[in-house]
């Protein structure tokens, strides 16, 4: 089967922070499960002129791949609705769309995008009522995994290279709560974007976790706490996992057997003071956390699910009312991809007062942010066509 995996090379699209777990490890899943893959860039600003040319760019893969399913990750806006109406008006692409932070994402994106894919994957079993209130049948609950080719036995204590180890993003209270474990005097290493170590390749991460006796992992996110793809990847990596407490982590691993949960930072201190002087107790959950990890929760077994669940969703044609598109309609909403005088003067002046603020960088990011706030809240499905305020007063992808 053909697949055409529309997402990021790069976390967030930039080459700077490392390739993204989607891209690898989807890769691989698809390609293990006897799929041949394609890649389609959709999250690299400088990729693109512009949105259209984004779009057009997905349109023409489509033409040449002729796959038998578009896997989309998207972070926004990249991908017009009309781009998926489009597809489906080609021949028999199945359409799927991978979401991400539905905790909080389901209000802003995957409401208005919903109705445009064959599926929607959620990975918030309490979101698949809200899908299904809003008409959006086709919805399947899954989610993250360990990228099967990073699967590693665990090592013993004694023959493990760092102490305590953190691979994230330094975002939210994370550095508060790094500083509160050294002033406890325990010794914690940190990997990845915004530390002093700066980002690491994606193919160093088993590495460290492996090599770690206590890898730490938070739940914090913009929606809640929340289960992330690294709950899976260090016990999958021979990884001993001190995970931060989130809903429904039970339902994938035995707290206490194989991984450990903490409350607080009061509660993790005194954790990881236990299992560094019980190195034993450590091996044991770290070698049932792993072998848990390799039976139930890789990328193959999830998108095996997934696209078994599409396929027969669309062979009962529970998709016969979803729209789709001709050629000429699409022409009509391509051309109106085009901002007035009003909104680029608008746009001007909102990126001009934000760099005064902000400065160049963080300016240009407010702006768009302030512009999409409004629209998702205002103009809501609008925002995800190709006659969205975001995408045509900030074109620049």
């Amino acid at each position: 089967m053909r697949v055409l995996l529309a997402c990021g090379k790069y976390q967030y699209g930039d080459a700077s922070r490392g390739l993204g777990t989607e891209y690898t490890a989807f890769t691989r899943a698809l390609r293990n499960l006897g799929h041949d893959v394609t890649h389609f860039e959709l999250w690299d600003r400088g990729a693109y002129q512009d949105f259209r040319a984004l779009n057009l760019a997905l349109l023409d893969a489509v033409d040449a791949v002729q796959p038998d399913i578009l896997l989309a990750i998207p972070l926004h806006y990249e991908i017009w609705n009309e781009t998926l109406y489009r597809v489906r008006g080609k021949g028999k692409v199945v359409t799927v769309c991978w979401t991400t932070d539905d905790s909080w994402k389901y209000r802003e994106v995957s409401r208005f995008v919903g109705k445009a894919y064959d599926v929607m994957t959620t990975t918030y079993p309490n979101m698949v009522p809200r899908y299904r209130a809003d008409a959006i049948r086709n919805v399947v609950l899954t989610q993250w995994a360990a990228d099967s080719g990073c699967l590693q036995a665990p090592l013993e204590a004694g023959k493990c290279l760092y102490g305590v180890s953190f691979v994230g993003t330094a975002h939210g209270n994370r550095p508060k709560v790094v500083a509160k474990l050294r002033d406890a005097g325990i010794h914690i290493q940190c990997f990845g974007y915004g530390w002093p170590r700066g980002p690491v390749e994606a193919e160093d991460i088993p590495r460290i976790i492996n090599k770690s006796l206590i890898s730490l992992n938070f739940s914090n996110s913009k929606g809640g706490k929340q289960i992330k793809a690294r709950t899976f990847e260090i016990p999958g990596a021979g990884g001993f996992l001190l995970t931060e407490q989130a809903p429904g982590l039970d339902r994938f691993y035995q707290p206490g057997r194989e991984a450990v949960v903490f409350r607080d930072t009061k509660d993790l201190v005194a954790k990881i003071r236990h299992y560094l002087q019980h190195p034993k107790e450590r091996d044991a959950v770290a070698e049932a956390g792993f072998q848990r990890t390799r039976r139930d929760h890789t990328y193959e077994r999830r998108l095996e699910e997934i696209l078994a669940y599409a396929f027969e969703a669309v062979k009962k044609g529970e998709d016969s009312v979803l729209p789709v598109m001709g050629e000429r309609h699409f022409g009509q909403a391509v051309a109106a991809y085009s901002a007035n005088a009003y909104q680029r003067w608008f746009a001007r002046l909102l990126e001009g007062t934000c760099k005064m603020i902000w400065g160049p960088k963080r300016g240009i990011r407010a702006a768009r942010r302030i512009v999409y706030e409004f629209s998702w809240r205002f103009m809501k499905e609008k925002t995800y066509t190709a006659s969205g305020w975001p995408g045509k007063m900030f074109p620049t992808v």
